[in-house]
């Protein structure tokens, strides 16, 4: 008998690679409910959906919540265990944040993909803090504040029976946070629309979503040193005005792009830079499939799914050790010296990899080892 499902997201508000891996669930299960705190995804984007309607908790009503929902936080663990599962057999939580904490009926399987323990609470609970600006009394109840959520977490972590981690490095925070165990299931990399083609340019690319942890600050100086090379980079976000600020001429925002653009400058593109310490980092691979080699930050699970030169695989990418200009630097030079042991077909070949189809089938696999067929 195929099992009734339900899949809860955090929020819909954007498409980014979350809401990628949920377009596969939706895909795999089409039969089931979707659920989320709130759906505020504009319509050009829902297209990953499916057509599927989304179950929003009480959040949605609440006036103007799509521009200040991140700051609802705490009002979040109320609002996921609003949410109406019954009648569901299998919950599938899509968790960066309070998903996987939503109430689970009785006698139902919980399996919660896990893009990584809530990182406000954990790991990055400082830099939250931080970034508030809040000192005194203020800061401290917003500690105490973000200590009941860590503890609410991990309390929430005991109704998931399986977790499904990203990459190793988030299995690893799994372990550390919650004391459990987790299969790796990588994310899934649509190497049918991210294809070779055309010539090779000599400008360098950088993409995605301009916030702090990215770098490309770091790499907006290190192509300051070298006006005779050219960057160019994609995307918007909160870092942008600073850095358009900070840009020297061989630097050139091109903002945000669509897909056909931003196909073409990735297969004409010399390399791809990746400056973050990522769970996974799907940018990066995006342009492997497109056949180009990758400069990276050689840290989180960029060492786990980019092979490097001077390593025992056919090499796809350089790393580089320290979020530095200098250390960047160093590594453009390698990539001018050395990166033409880096070839197309060994970059296609390592995205593939991560191929949607695999995705689809490792979690097939799973789940029929746990007696759940999908049909």
């Amino acid at each position: 008998m195929t099992p009734r499902v339900a899949i809860v997201h955090d929020w819909l508000v954007t498409w980014a690679g979350a809401e990628r891996c949920l377009e596969r669930f939706l895909a795999l299960f089409p039969q089931a409910s979707l659920h989320a705190l709130i759906d505020h995804l504009p319509a050009p984007l829902r297209a990953g959906l499916h057509g599927r309607p989304v179950r929003t908790s009480w959040l949605q009503s609440l006036p103007g919540v799509a521009s200040w929902y991140r700051t609802a936080l705490p009002l979040m663990p109320a609002a996921v265990r609003s949410l109406d599962l019954r009648g569901a057999d299998l919950v599938l939580t899509s968790s960066h944040a309070v998903a996987k904490g939503v109430r689970i009926p009785r006698g139902a399987r919980h399996v919660c993909y896990c893009y990584t323990p809530m990182r406000y609470a954990w790991d990055l609970r400082d830099q939250y803090l931080d970034g508030t600006g809040w000192t005194g009394l203020r800061r401290s109840a917003a500690g105490l504040l973000l200590d009941r959520l860590r503890d609410w977490d991990r309390r929430t972590a005991d109704d998931v029976d399986d977790f499904l981690a990203i990459s190793h490095v988030v299995a690893g925070r799994i372990a550390r946070n919650y004391g459990r165990e987790s299969t790796v299931l990588y994310p899934p990399v649509d190497v049918e629309a991210f294809t070779p083609g055309g010539a090779r340019g000599e400008h360098f690319v950088t993409a995605g979503r301009l916030v702090p942890y990215k770098r490309v600050d770091v790499m907006v100086e290190a192509f300051r040193a070298r006006p005779d090379l050219e960057l160019r980079v994609i995307g918007d976000g909160p870092e942008s005005a600073r850095l358009r600020a900070l840009a020297p001429a061989n630097v050139r925002y091109l903002g945000r792009v669509s897909e056909s653009a931003l196909l073409d400058e990735l297969r004409s593109a010399r390399a791809f830079l990746f400056g973050a310490d990522e769970d996974f980092g799907i940018a990066p691979l995006e342009a492997q499939a497109c056949g180009t080699p990758v400069i990276a930050y050689g840290h989180g699970a960029t060492t786990e799914t980019l092979r490097p030169l001077g390593g025992p695989d056919a090499p796809t990418a350089v790393f580089y050790d320290a979020q530095t200009p200098t250390s960047l630097g160093k590594a453009i030079e390698r990539f001018e010296a050395e990166g033409s042991a880096i070839t197309a077909a060994a970059c296609r070949a390592n995205a593939a990899r991560f191929a949607r189809g695999r995705f689809d089938a490792e979690l097939r696999g799973f789940l029929a080892a746990r007696g759940i067929d999908l049909g």
